[in-house]
């Protein structure tokens, strides 16, 4: 919304939410039961495996505000209902709102699709010459990508975890996205749901580069699971890790289906392709395994050698 510039027209948004800054200020009405800042992913799991099994959403909308601010378009998901609240339980929110309002929900799965839910997002917000402008441009950059990857000599295996413990293997878009910045994945096909993993299949696979953007974690978060993985068996004979090709990336750039996914294909084709592409990472977005080749650590202090990249000039 706030891309297609119709940010002031916001009533409410989830607790999600973050980017612009602008979006923070609006009110929350829809949130997980979980915090996820401060709970590690196992522990994470446990709870909603908890409220599963109660029978339970792990959120809670706000129906009473939503029947005050009577919105007559309200946009929602039903790509994960781990994420966020599901179009049903919106639907049920919604429930007694007269005038009904619109209820968009957006299922986008590929690349493709994310630019798909743009267009639907300009036309059910009145605004399609908008969207049509936006996705225009995400358009020109996917192309200016594919143009310096086909330039490229190798396509490196690429493993990206959307969670560690338990292991969780990015879907839907992500697969794609690791295929348009030049590298390999031949675990999953563009499209299909995120799956659970065992370490042996990483083992086995043995990728050259290993990404790690858990899903609803910003950097610090993340770096405070990668224990978990030191502690796996063949953690250091992987050869990613023996190159130092390990990357901890904001999840911002990757989970959500929004304009900024290409800003993440932009991202991790810089890593994936540092003799191609140059400029593409933000600051205070992605970390590198910076210790030094041949040495191993504990799993505890393992997060201490991760740091900025591209590495910060010196004054």
């Amino acid at each position: 919304m706030f891309a297609l510039g119709l940010g002031d027209y916001l009533v409410g948004v989830s607790d999600l939410c973050d980017y612009p800054a602008a979006a923070k200020h609006k009110p929350v009405v829809s949130r997980s039961l979980i915090d996820t800042t401060v709970l590690s992913s196992a522990e994470v799991e446990a709870k909603m495996r908890a409220l599963r099994t109660a029978g339970a959403s792990p959120f809670h909308i706000e129906a009473v505000v939503l029947r005050q601010e009577a919105p007559d378009l309200v946009l929602t998901q039903d790509t994960c209902d781990i994420c966020d609240a599901t179009a049903a339980d919106v639907q049920r929110a919604l429930d007694g709102i007269q005038p009904p309002p619109q209820l968009l929900i957006l299922r986008p799965r590929t690349v493709p699709e994310i630019l798909e839910s743009i267009m639907a997002v300009g036309h059910a917000a009145g605004a399609p010459d908008r969207a049509g402008t936006l996705v225009a441009s995400l358009q020109a950059r996917l192309h200016a990508v594919a143009s310096k990857v086909r330039h490229a000599q190798h396509r490196p295996r690429l493993v990206s975890f959307e969670g560690v413990n338990p292991l969780v293997a990015g879907g839907h878009w992500i697969p794609e996205m690791k295929i348009l910045a030049g590298g390999r994945d031949d675990l999953f096909s563009p499209g299909c749901p995120a799956q659970r993993l065992a370490w042996t299949t990483i083992r086995d696979y043995d990728p050259e580069i290993l990404v790690i953007t858990p899903c609803s974690s910003g950097l610090e978060r993340s770096l405070r699971e990668l224990a978990y993985l030191v502690e796996q068996d063949g953690w250091w004979e992987l050869q990613a890790v023996r190159a130092r090709e390990v990357y901890v990336i904001d999840h911002n750039y990757f989970s959500r289906p929004s304009p900024r996914i290409v800003m993440g294909l932009e991202i991790l084709a810089q890593i994936v392709h540092p003799e191609l592409f140059h400029d593409m990472i933000p600051a205070s977005t992605a970390l590198k395994l910076e210790l030094p080749v041949g040495h191993t650590c504990s799993p505890a202090a393992l997060a201490g050698y991760f740091q900025p990249y591209p590495a910060l000039e010196r004054a």
